[in-house]
């Protein structure tokens, strides 16, 4: 038999993996290794999904949407550095009706091509081991990059395997494949990289759209900020709520604070996203693979896999970290192969939610006390149907995805509450997400009963600890992030020139 003590350590363990979900609670937070078998296949791993109006000048006709993937990578990762899977599906799905599905999808593909440079060695021409030869890179496939990427954009109205498709194009020329610009390898190869990069930012046409879309694929500095280290170490954080110390939201560290993390961003207009008078859309991303997968044992001359069959889905991603902080582990495997339009399949997980009564079993004894509301309807508001009069649909079946009111007004940068709604900013999350959105401390506050204390969903008698500020002391606001698009920063470089 257990003692308490033995009890209240498994709590505090159990608590540290699902405090480090709460990131992601509305499911768009950082999903860096959420799952177990997601573990295997980092190259399609989704980490972060951002939707919101764009905030640069003169842009606020457009939404910008970004998908994140690969996660923690350290900018000195070489030779091969973190192209994407050529095997694999990328996609960002919008549902602009509430019901649940896609009604436009835009599939990523990527294609690696070793160009093969070779040097002369003893008088034979031999193949250089590297992802760049000697010289600097400074344009788009320089002769000097050994190995180029690119990558086409597919957009599907309605269904995602069977609908309508069409390619994305150049508005410069009608080509229908694009550059990913090689990661940031260091300052001797890449001396000017934000200016390399830029080169790499397209306009493009969408069929459909009267008004040209921005992209852009490429390495960024990972925008999540997370204190992970203290979190998974039984949540080892010295003031978890500003009630107990009111400088603890800059308290902690940021763990990503050296990590990159590669982008799929598009600014669209906001005329070729929405339908009818329906002003919220909601958005998610997700990768797949093929079915099956053969292993050449001899792939000098040829791949080093056979791919085939069925595309697969093995990542999904539309609010922060739903799946690492709501879902339970024996579900995290099948969340990432579901559709929102089977998500009744988890709803006691949101309903009767595990991390807040966790949460009171830790700091319960300085106040700390979870809601008493089930269901929690506060939490089904907040990741399933929207907020009433924020960003809630006309007609909308309960889903997990990041939704967005298109009609809210932009918050100009140096407004912006990192709190979003319930920092009384309300073009923040979780009425979409921007990169200075505070994610982790806002989901530690909605799970533990700020919406009640707000009157949405249930009464602040329902919530004792509902006014707490708690947070994980990783500070992040819109001063961390440009204000023009690709907005994420330029990413670390793997070395510095001398």
């Amino acid at each position: 038999m257990q003692t308490t003590f033995q009890r209240k350590i498994v709590g505090m363990t159990l608590l540290a993996g699902a405090i480090m979900a709460i990131g992601t609670l509305p499911a768009s937070a950082s999903s860096h290794r959420e799952a177990p078998f997601i573990t295997r296949m980092p190259k399609v791993d989704a980490t972060d999904f951002y939707m919101f109006r764009s905030y640069e000048a003169n842009r606020s006709g457009y939404i910008t949407l970004v998908a994140n993937y690969v996660p923690l990578q350290d900018a000195y990762g070489g030779p091969n550095y973190f192209e994407m899977d050529p095997d694999a599906l990328y996609e960002i799905h919008i549902d602009n009706n509430g019901d649940a599905k896609e009604d436009i999808t835009f599939q990523f593909r990527f294609k690696n091509a070793n160009k093969d440079t070779q040097l002369t060695v003893g008088g034979k021409q031999v193949s250089i081991p590297l992802v760049i030869n000697g010289g600097a890179i400074a344009s788009v496939n320089p002769a000097g990059l050994n190995v180029r990427e690119t990558y086409t954009v597919t957009v599907v109205r309605g269904d995602r395997r069977t609908g309508t498709r069409s390619m994305v194009t150049n508005a410069v020329g009608g080509s229908t494949t694009f550059d990913k610009p090689v990661d940031n390898i260091g300052n001797k190869s890449i001396p000017n990289y934000a200016a390399y990069a830029a080169q790499h930012i397209y306009s493009v046409n969408i069929p459909g759209c009267a008004t040209p879309a921005k992209l852009f694929v490429g390495q960024r500095k990972d925008p999540f900020v997370v204190n992970l280290g203290e979190t998974f170490d039984l949540i080892n954080i010295k003031a978890p709520a500003t009630a107990f110390d009111p400088n603890a939201e800059k308290a902690g560290h940021d763990d990503l604070a050296d990590k990159n993390v590669t982008a799929i961003e598009m600014e669209v207009p906001t005329t070729c996203l929405t339908a009818g008078t329906e002003t919220v859309i909601g958005g998610w991303t997700t990768a797949s693979v093929r079915q099956a997968r053969l292993v050449n044992p001899t792939p000098f001359s040829s791949a080093a896999s056979k791919e085939g069959g069925a595309w697969t889905q093995v990542s999904r991603l539309g609010m922060p970290l739903v799946n690492e902080l709501v879902i339970g582990l024996k579900s995290k495997d099948q969340f990432n192969h579901s559709a929102p339009s089977g998500d009744g399949q988890f709803i006691d997980y949101v309903t009767n939610p595990t991390l807040p009564a966790l949460i009171e079993i830790l700091y319960g004894s300085v106040g700390a006390k979870a809601p008493t509301n089930f269901p929690r309807n506060d939490l089904v508001t907040a990741f399933l149907t929207g907020i009433a009069g924020v960003n809630k649909p006309a007609n909308v079946v309960a889903s997990e995805m990041l939704r967005l009111n298109t009609s809210t007004p932009v918050t100009a940068a140096a407004a912006q509450s990192r709190l979003g709604v319930i920092g009384a900013d309300s073009a923040g999350f979780p009425n979409g997400r921007r990169p200075g959105d505070d994610v982790v401390d806002i989901a530690l506050r909605v799970v533990m009963g700020r919406l009640c204390v707000l009157n949405i969903g249930c009464a602040p008698a329902d919530a004792p600890a509902g006014a707490l500020d708690f947070t994980d002391g990783a500070y992040v606001d819109s001063t961390f992030f440009d204000n023009s698009f690709p907005y994420l920063k330029t990413p670390i470089a793997g070395s510095l020139a001398h």
